[in-house]
């Protein structure tokens, strides 16, 4: 056995557990689900490898989890003759904790603590399951050994400050977990306890696909040639004895196999749990069975939240492929588009090679019809899901929805109509384009939408005035997703979407007389600004205001480069056309000043102004906001 190397938990690791250790008390048996879900998934792996390198795997393929309980020394231990760790997979793996999600698990944990919505739920979402272990342990050991290696890797840990790490002499392959369990509190479970662990299984991981195996204590018919009797031949004494032996406490039981009728909501509510690692309840099940010229069962969960890494590049796809109840691949993201990845599940297509690869898989004729039909089985339920529940479940996945009007040409259409905005005229409630379109004016040929960054500032922009005033509703857009829905939707059913942000939207037309009136006061004011707008143009949008700035039909709205800038993306320079009120008294005194004296310093303070009043009205930032606060001052006190 090799010397033990010490390695100390990052502070933030430290923290971690202490949240995990502290904040999931209550919940305690999570630890015996999370565990055998492991030990599961360590299976299939092995079950998948081994289709490939049969030989790794020739000694052990009698695939199973083991449970083992010693009373007397307080231990926990649950083995798998999977696929085993390395020396490196144990550090990887067990020894950084999560890495890509720490931070916002942890914060996740905490706010979920500030509000007393405290779920389990958090363990699945970042993927920390094993470190439930610490809830109950003061002490866990791993003892692993990866298929094809030669000897093991032992990790050990109290969960405080550092965990050792050694490689020893292990003869099996697989993973052993061992928990050194705490003393039980008042009111706790023993999890040393035979039918204790029996009940856990049952209620948790009755739906893992391999056995999961306990030694327990039955009663035994006492065999008749064993039995002592009287001269009557009447037995003296016990007839039954109490032996140890084996038993599984899982049913294994594939329910996407089974009837639809035949599935309680029980079993689908534990089955989505166990292959989600989520405690909320899915919304929907979609549980079919297609038949023709390829049989495949499916069994989808849409879940009721979203996982707090929904939009995490390393999230995992929810759909998990098998044939004939032997698993091939989770994470299948050949079953489903990206913007559907949230959607848990398993789809069991017993035409399937084994040995199927995820590039066969994206050639396959038979995916590719499975995943067709998989996608309409979910936009039929959620076309047809009651008002308010699909309204509670867009909030959580609208923008995983809207992900998909870029990318999914073929059922774009059915996307957009299941978009919900809030609207100029909606107040809180939320429309649909349909709905959109039904509401709208005789005379109004588009529809409108406006993006930014907040319900509020969207709904007081001066862009909007003159579409109010002529009744016209107006979609809020306040997701960056948005902008790209908006770019890959130029239609829908025959309508136009046109932006109140760009372009000339033609609702009134600014008369010849006007425009010559104002031109050399414009032009003037263009040259002033001539660094930071394209022109200075009599505005048809304005009837309030005295500024605002417009782009052109095809250009980057104003909330779009935001979001570029926001993310380190460089941007082209890009000059908008700034829209003057002339109906204005500002302007109408701009103009007398301009007749009598075009060398006013006025006129250059003013033109900078109004620059900076139509920044502000879009929510910009301001180059200068000292000169715009002296000059806001100074206006204040002529005023006064």
């Amino acid at each position: 056995m090799a010397a033990k190397k010490t390695r100390k938990f990052k502070t933030e690791v430290q923290q971690l557990l202490h949240l995990i250790i502290h904040s999931l008390y209550s919940n305690k048996e999570i630890f015996v689900r999370e565990l055998i879900s492991n030990a599961s998934d360590a299976i299939d792996k092995a079950k998948f490898k081994e289709q490939t390198h049969p030989d790794l795997f020739a000694d052990d393929n009698d695939y199973h989890v083991r449970i083992a309980l010693d009373p007397e020394e307080k231990t926990f231990q649950i083995s798998d003759n999977g696929i085993g760790m390395t020396f490196d997979e144990v550090n990887d793996n067990i020894g950084t904790i999560a890495k890509s999600g720490t931070a916002a698990f942890m914060k996740a944990m905490e706010n979920s603590k500030k509000e007393n919505t405290l779920s389990t739920e958090l363990i699945g979402q970042f993927g920390v399951g094993f470190y439930s272990s610490f809830i109950v342990a003061d002490k866990v050991r791993i003892d692993t050994k990866a298929a094809g290696e030669e000897g093991g890797v032992r990790w050990e840990s109290d969960g405080e400050g550092s965990y050792t790490v050694q490689e020893i002499e292990k003869e099996d392959r697989g993973t052993a977990i061992t928990l050194y369990l705490k003393d039980p509190e008042e009111g706790d479970q023993d999890f040393t306890q035979e039918y204790v662990i029996q009940n856990i299984v049952k209620k948790h991981s009755d739906f893992v696909t391999y056995p999961v195996i306990m030694e327990v204590e039955k009663n035994e018919p006492i065999p008749e040639n064993e039995i002592i009797k009287d001269s009557d031949g009447k037995a003296i004494g016990d007839t039954f004895r109490k032996v140890r032996k084996d038993d599984t406490l899982n049913s294994m039981k594939a329910i996407w196999s089974k009837a639809k009728g035949d599935v309680t909501d029980v079993e689908h509510e534990e089955f989505y749990k166990h292959i989600s690692h989520n405690w909320d309840k899915p919304i929907e099940v979609i549980h079919k069975r297609f038949e023709g010229v390829t049989e495949y069962d499916v069994l989808m969960y849409l879940p009721e939240k979203a996982p707090m890494d929904l939009f995490r590049p390393e999230r995992k796809h929810g759909m998990q492929l098998y044939c004939k109840r032997v698993f091939i691949m989770d994470d299948c993201k050949e079953l489903l588009p990206d913007y559907l990845g949230f959607v848990q599940g398993v789809v069991d297509a017993p035409d399937l090679n084994l040995n199927v690869s995820r590039e066969i898989l994206q050639e396959d004729r038979l995916v590719r019809n499975i995943r067709k039909n998989l996608v309409k089985q979910i936009f039929s339920v959620l076309e047809g899901m009651e008002k308010e529940k699909y309204e509670a479940f867009f909030v959580e996945f609208g923008q995983s929805l809207k992900a998909g009007i870029p990318t999914d040409y073929e059922n774009k259409e059915r996307l957009a109509s299941l978009l919900r905005y809030k609207t100029t005229k909606s107040g809180d409630k939320v429309v649909t384009l349909d709905e959109y379109i039904e509401n709208m004016q005789e005379d109004q040929k588009e529809i409108y939408y406006l993006t930014g960054e907040s319900l509020s500032s969207l709904m007081n922009s001066p862009l909007l005035e003159s579409l109010k005033a002529k009744d016209y509703e107006v979609l809020l857009m306040v997701d960056p997703i948005d902008e790209w829905v908006t770019q890959s939707l130029p239609e829908y059913k025959e309508k136009k979407l046109k932006s109140a942000e760009k372009g000339d939207l033609d609702l009134e037309k600014v008369d010849d007389d006007t425009k010559n009136e104002y031109s050399a006061l414009l032009s003037f004011l263009k040259g002033k600004l001539e660094n930071k707008v394209k022109d200075v143009v009599v505005s048809n949008r304005l009837k309030d205001s005295v500024s605002c700035l417009s782009g052109d039909d095809y250009g980057m709205s104003a909330y779009m480069e935001k979001i570029m800038k926001a993310s380190g993306q460089s941007t082209p320079e890009q000059k908008r056309v700034m829209e003057v009120n002339v109906a204005h008294p500002v302007v109408g005194k701009m103009k007398e000043i301009f007749e009598s004296d075009t060398t006013n310093p006025v006129l250059k303070d003013y033109s900078d102004l109004l620059f900076d009043i139509a920044v502000v009205s879009e929510g910009g930032k301001l180059e200068n906001p000292a000169r715009f606060s002296k000059q806001l001052g100074d206006l204040m006190a002529k005023a006064i």
